[in-house]
């Protein structure tokens, strides 16, 4: 069975109840998440063995997201303890036409202070077939970033399949690197990297170029310049998202690999439950679609798409579905009627 490691950090996630602002709210729902963990716990949902490899706090904060992390069917079984603290974000839920906010508050939070040589990524990749990281991990200080190249390094060395989310978060850059002084390097190891290409080239330190997306033809040419960059580069995936308003978004993907362009149709999704980690819920159904051998290129793209619609049916960081439910979704049954 194919296994899939991720790397980041796993936050306490506090969230307002029933789409209030942050002025109105006298408590706040308390659940975990982050990008990496969030990836891990999809690849768990569709069957296949994940592992999370993080830094937490030797406290009952600490303990308790490791709680939740076992609890979602993801192996721990490297996870380092140490540090002072857990990161924090605060999530205010948009309706309508007003937007969600994201706080964060995750500043020498126990993977902020993370060192090289904390984890031993031998042990780690000795039983992986995919390695999963994301932007925003080298965004948390420069110590993580380090940290990051030393395990993409250990995974290419070892021959493990790296995977990387962009995910840009401006709000975290906060350390005196820019994107283009850190990501370069570590995107040189993947093999494949999801985001979108203006994102990509401003990582890059590339001039940035706006796609048309709807300009299919015009996409190839945009699509191998990152190939030129990254020498191992196989596949490229970008989410497209068009919002509509914070309760109507309309979905879709591309995944360009092998010099050829696949692209899923947009699916209306409405009314939005929660849209955080949906991005995520993308990354993980991609790597399920490309690990699993049934599938070709056209559906592993389609079921990436399908799974990102319904994580925004779900509250929470995490997409609670099953590869039954994503590829139900798949063939055309979003009618949403009740199984009995």
């Amino acid at each position: 069975m194919s296994k899939v490691v991720t790397f980041g950090e796993i936050m306490l996630r506090l969230s307002t109840q029933r789409h209030l602002r942050f002025s109105q709210a006298n408590n706040f729902t308390a659940t975990y998440g982050g990008g990496e963990f969030n990836v891990a716990v999809s690849i768990a949902n569709y069957g296949l063995e994940a592992e999370f490899v993080t830094r937490l706090p030797d406290n009952d904060l600490g303990h308790t997201a490791l709680m939740e992390i076992k609890k979602r069917n993801v192996q721990a079984k490297n996870i380092a303890f140490g540090g002072d603290r857990l990161g924090v974000y605060f999530l205010e839920t948009g309706a309508g036409t007003r937007g969600s906010k994201v706080v964060y508050d995750r500043a020498n939070s126990a993977m902020a202070t993370i060192t090289p040589g904390t984890i031993n990524w031998e042990e780690v990749f000795k039983d992986a077939t995919v390695f999963h990281w994301s932007g925003v991990t080298p965004a948390v200080s420069q110590t993580a970033a380090d940290v990051c190249l030393e395990a993409v390094k250990v995974a290419s060395k070892m021959g493990v399949f790296i995977t990387s989310d962009l995910n840009y978060r401006a709000k975290l850059w906060q350390y005196g690197k820019e994107p283009k002084d850190i990501m370069p390097e570590l995107l040189s190891y993947s093999n494949v990297i999801l985001g979108d290409l203006d994102t990509a080239f401003f990582m890059s330190g590339l001039a940035e170029e706006k796609p048309d997306y709807q300009n299919k033809a015009s996409l190839p040419s945009l699509y191998n310049k990152l190939f030129t960059l990254y020498p191992n580069l196989e596949k490229v995936a970008t989410t497209l998202r068009y919002s509509i308003s914070a309760s109507h978004q309309q979905i879709g993907g591309i995944l360009y690999d092998n010099g050829e362009l696949y692209s899923a149709a947009i699916k209306d999704v409405t009314p939005v439950v929660d849209r955080v980690g949906s991005g995520d819920a993308f990354m993980g159904g991609l790597i399920y679609g490309l690990l699993n051998k049934e599938y070709n290129a056209q559906q592993a793209v389609d079921f990436a798409v399908a799974a990102c619609c319904l994580k925004h049916t779900i509250a929470g960081d995490i997409n609670l579905v099953t590869a039954d439910e994503v590829e139900k979704l798949m063939s055309g049954d979003a009618s949403g009627k009740v199984a009995r």
